[in-house]
């Protein structure tokens, strides 16, 4: 589904690139609900992500991930934030291209190190390691080629709003 009243608009990327924020405000422009695969989640299962990693594994929590992204191909009018991880799964993206468009926020390496360093409320499990640098370039790595393939926006160096304006020129524009 291209543009259109009542698409989807799908946001993915790695970590800290603005996907919530960004979502929201977008969701709010367009008067759209929004919702964060992560936060329905762990609303849905009653545990964090964290510890459905260290409880659950990582393979269980893509299955949770693959559930929600097969319930929400069937809502428009949504703005959805997916976990950072979540478009590995082919059958995710062909879920959300079936009714909406995928946007990739990325940032530098140096602006996400940034961004997960100042928000010490929030818990990421890939990055619970020695070297959380190194790690966040290979995970970066490792999902470029995933990433590739849906419209990119670049986060770093600009406000949420002015991420906004540019998702939505593009969204309009196609």
């Amino acid at each position: 589904m291209k543009k259109g009243m009542h698409s989807n608009v799908v946001l993915t990327g790695f970590m800290a690139t603005g996907k919530t924020t960004v979502g929201r405000l977008v969701a709010k422009k367009l008067a759209y609900e929004f919702i964060d695969t992560d936060a329905l989640i762990e609303k849905r299962w009653s545990q964090s992500i964290a510890d459905i990693f260290s409880q659950e594994g990582e393979q269980v929590f893509r299955q949770m991930e693959a559930r929600i992204a097969a319930e929400l191909v069937a809502m428009r009018g949504l703005v959805i934030a997916t976990g950072g991880g979540m478009m590995q799964n082919p059958a995710n993206v062909d879920a959300f291209n079936r009714q909406g468009r995928i946007y990739c926020l990325s940032a530098s390496l140096d602006h996400i190190l940034e961004r997960i360093t100042k928000d010490e409320n929030v818990i990421r499990p890939l990055l619970q390691v020695e070297d959380p640098m190194k790690q966040i370039q290979e995970v970066m790595a490792a999902r470029q080629s995933v990433y590739a393939q849906f419209i990119q926006l670049d986060t770093s160096g600009k406000t949420p709003e002015e991420v906004v304006e540019e998702l939505l020129a593009i969204h309009y524009k196609n």
